[in-house]
């Protein structure tokens, strides 16, 4: 049924491009623009969840084909061991090494995901290294800017590829040590209110 729903399928997906951060991006890599519907709980493991709105995910066609697939690994109490980025924050599972753009796990859960959905590619760590520097850059703009800069910059801010990059980098700058990780002089430009609330609008 799911295969030959083209109408629903479409549906589902245009309805999940406006829920996904920036222009669509997939919900796994954040890179490659959201193109295909996948389900977190594969069809072929439970079928009566096709077309269960909480069991869809947009995600880019390499994701979906060539890394996570069926592929969804379980614990022994038969718990999902994959992170649901509708549920769960990646951010207490997984840590960003934000100079080399890679993930550590924190937790099984983070350990999975990493390996199933292909996380520490080489072209990933890349563009998360490079959007770094995008994102350092974006918010010193913000700061120095007029209220017309300001808006362009959270506008920017909240398009750009690599969402959890910038989420690390916020997360990271409210932990101590924070000054060993994050350049000093953007430290409270990250750690400054009024930047998370413009991004919350």
């Amino acid at each position: 049924m799911w295969t030959s729903a083209r109408g629903a399928r479409r549906a589902i997906r245009a309805q999940l491009g406006v829920m996904a951060s920036g222009r669509g991006y997939c919900m796994y890599c954040g890179d490659g623009l959201g193109s295909t519907v996948d389900h977190f709980e594969p069809v072929a493991r439970n079928p009566r969840r096709a077309f269960d709105w909480l069991n869809h995910l947009l995600a880019c066609e390499f994701c979906n084909s060539h890394h996570k697939r069926d592929r969804f690994p379980v614990d022994n109490a038969g718990e999902p061991l994959l992170i649901d980025p509708t549920v769960d924050d990646p951010l207490d599972h997984l840590f960003l090494v934000l100079s080399i753009g890679t993930y550590r796990a924190l937790t099984d859960k983070g350990r999975a995901t990493i390996e199933v959905c292909g996380l520490n590619r080489p072209l990933l760590e890349r563009g998360r290294a490079a959007a770094v520097e995008q994102v350092a850059a974006l918010v010193t703009h913000w700061w120095l800017g007029s209220a017309d800069a300001r808006r362009r910059a959270v506008w920017t801010l909240q398009d750009q590829p690599h969402a959890d990059v910038l989420h690390a980098m916020l997360r990271q700058a409210s932990l101590p040590g924070a000054s060993r990780v994050l350049d000093p002089d953007l430290l409270p430009l990250l750690q400054d209110p009024a930047l998370r609330t413009a991004l919350q609008t």
